[in-house]
């Protein structure tokens, strides 16, 4: 029934990653930051529960929404440091970020900030909200970079909530997310962040940085399946926000179909209106107990050793490095830039060559995981012209 879950991951270390992820015996994948690849444990798990379903249908039902709630939810509130019940299954990022930005008591002449240089799925949810008189009030970046400051100086007072990256796609600008939090809490602006440029890279503990909410799919450095997600509701803020889309699963009384009581569940499970996504839940459970067992230190520790590399081989190389070097600042993402030849052209150059990077922020940008090790980056390298 939970086969696949449980491994030993007592003894897992970096060197011995990679025969848990085939795709690095195949080529050399630098696209964490896009979509992660999956290991066989992860797999194994998705697998173990569709064949569970194959073989019993319905029977486990009750099981699974026990382990879900039970054994699952905690390992994820473990990976940031909450409690399980702020935890809530969601489908990717987007669906987290339209949680928040539909769920709020908006007021007409509201607004939201956010920055320039976001993702879509950080624009668009708050943008919409327009019709309901919300404005937008956008953050002017400095070089790619959002600072205190400028977040300080976008807050008035009819500012309800802003809603950053943690991470940035496209130039992998880290966000001083303590700092920004301590100016929302002392102007009452909720926060509200995007993590999936985060999570499974870099460490994050909300109970020592306050956040309201978070939105992380799985499918980039978790390395879990696609069409998985975390969404985080801290307590203090879960009454602030009300589920804009309600099903049977969201009530305190599922199985009771016919005792129409419309009681919301206590906790941010309250967010997920029907059955989730379990075949993916279970392998996302199994790609952050992977993480989880390396430890986020060292996880970060060593993405920056890679990257450190690519630096090094870059610059003597002649290429600019387009991506925030500060400490403080850097991520599990590399962007750089040749000379002369376009960036496109390059990341073409490169994927003849069976080295998968992407084309962002102006230049060729590169994002490698867990799983990848010093050779993969030397093979980068031989292969820019």
């Amino acid at each position: 029934m939970a086969q696949g879950m449980h491994r030993r991951t007592d003894t897992l270390d970096f060197g011995n990653l990679g025969e848990l992820f085939p795709i690095k015996r195949r080529m050399t994948y630098l696209n964490n930051a896009s979509i992660g690849p999956l290991s066989e444990w992860v797999v194994e798990a998705v697998n173990a529960f569709l064949a569970d379903v194959r073989d019993n249908g319905r029977k486990h039902y009750p099981d699974w929404c026990r382990i879900a709630d039970k054994e699952i939810k905690p390992k994820i509130a473990g990976l940031i440091n909450a409690d399980a019940s702020e935890i809530a299954f969601i489908k990717n990022t987007t669906e987290g970020l339209n949680i928040v930005a539909n769920g709020l008591d908006w007021q007409a002449g509201d607004n939201v900030v956010i920055a320039d240089i976001e993702y879509p799925s950080n624009v668009y949810p708050w943008m919409n909200l327009a019709r309901r008189g919300v404005a937008v009030k956008w953050l002017k970046t400095e070089n790619g970079r959002i600072t205190p400051e400028a977040v300080r100086s976008c807050l008035d007072s009819h500012t309800r909530l802003a809603s950053f990256s943690a991470v940035q796609f496209s130039n992998g600008f880290r966000l001083d997310l303590p700092s920004i939090s301590q100016i929302c809490r002392e102007n009452n602006v909720l926060l509200n962040i995007d993590a999936i440029q985060m999570l499974g890279a870099l460490p994050l503990d909300v109970s020592s940085v306050p956040i309201d909410f978070m939105s992380a799919g799985g499918h980039k450095w978790l390395l879990g399946p696609i069409g998985t997600g975390i969404f985080y509701c801290r307590r203090a803020s879960l009454e602030r926000l009300h589920p804009a889309v309600v099903g049977y699963h969201s009530v305190n009384k599922p199985e009771d179909h016919m005792d129409y009581d419309f009681t919301l569940r206590e906790d941010a499970a309250r967010f997920e209106e029907a059955l989730v996504n379990f075949p993916g839940v279970w392998g996302l459970a199994q790609a952050v107990e992977t993480i989880a067992a390396l430890g986020d230190r060292r996880v970060e520790a060593h993405i920056t050793r890679l990257l450190d590399m690519a630096v090094e081989g870059l610059t003597a190389k002649g290429y600019t490095i387009l991506s925030p070097m500060k400490p403080a600042e850097r991520s599990g993402i590399l962007v750089f830039q040749h000379p002369a030849m376009p960036p496109d052209k390059l990341c073409d150059h490169l994927s003849a060559a069976d080295v998968h990077a992407a084309v962002r922020g102006g230049g060729v940008r590169i994002s490698p995981g867990v799983y990848n090790d010093a050779v993969d980056i030397q093979r980068m390298l031989e292969a820019l012209p």
